[in-house]
């Protein structure tokens, strides 16, 4: 060492090491930052699209002109429906069939029994119970939009609806069902129709009217019968 300037081997030799070292432990934090960044990135972006996958088939139908919303019937709305039906047999279809209670519940007692709903996961579901309770058979569920259905082929309809499309369900109905069909309606009644028969009270009460007293027909000049209504391309283009 000169002038008592020089710096010790055993200092130098420490100060290489921790120079060389301290890179190395900066780098592996920010590997390891990096690596915490794009995992949470990924668990926020693939939490979004689930959340908007799931959400979405229960949004979309409120933005439509007519919404139909899903909520679960009650034991008391499935029991009154129940009796509304009683001695009746045939093909049911439920309108908005949501988690498939009804449907369910009807293919226990013998009827072949169909759900439309909008919701797919819903529906899914809907399959899902039905095989569990065993009658995956007789119960079955379909995505689609009621008004593009025709219930020409079923004896017994049954709806849990909301005032506005009432007017507009009662003209389709009229159209396309059978003199012997018989249409249940629950929480809401069809506004120009007569029941035949009311059950329950409160939110529980449901309507049944018979087809054969509701179907608005005209006597052609030969006898033919002629439905006076709209066609299913009119509730189409009214957006329904």
């Amino acid at each position: 060492m000169e002038g008592g300037r020089g710096t010790p081997p055993e200092a130098l030799k420490e100060e290489r090491q921790s120079g060389y070292a301290l890179p190395a432990s900066l780098e592996a934090n920010s590997l390891k930052k990096r690596n915490w960044g794009f995992l949470l990135t990924g668990i926020v972006g693939g939490t979004l699209v689930a959340v908007y996958a799931v959400a979405t088939p229960f949004i979309t139908p409120a933005l439509r002109r007519v919404c139909l919303p899903f909520v679960p019937a009650t034991s008391k709305q499935i029991e009154n429906v129940m009796k509304a039906l009683r001695c009746r047999r045939g093909s049911l279809v439920d309108v908005g069939s949501g988690d498939g209670r009804i449907v369910i519940a009807a293919a226990k007692e013998g009827f072949t029994a169909v759900g439309y709903e909008l919701n797919p996961w819903l529906v899914w579901y809907s399959r899902y119970r039905a095989w569990r309770e065993g009658v995956q058979g007789s119960a079955r569920f379909y995505i689609s939009d009621l008004w593009k259905v025709t219930f020409s082929e079923y004896s017994n309809v049954v709806i849990f609806g909301v005032p506005q499309m009432m007017p507009q369900l009662e003209r389709k109905l009229e159209l396309e069902l059978q003199d012997h069909a018989r249409v249940i309606a629950c929480r809401f009644p069809f506004p120009h129709w007569s029941p035949a028969q009311v059950t329950g009270e409160g939110g529980d009460t449901v309507w049944a009217y018979d087809a054969s007293s509701f179907r608005a027909v005209e006597r052609g000049p030969e006898g033919r019968c002629a439905s006076v209504g709209h066609s299913r391309r009119d509730f189409i283009e009214d957006g329904f």
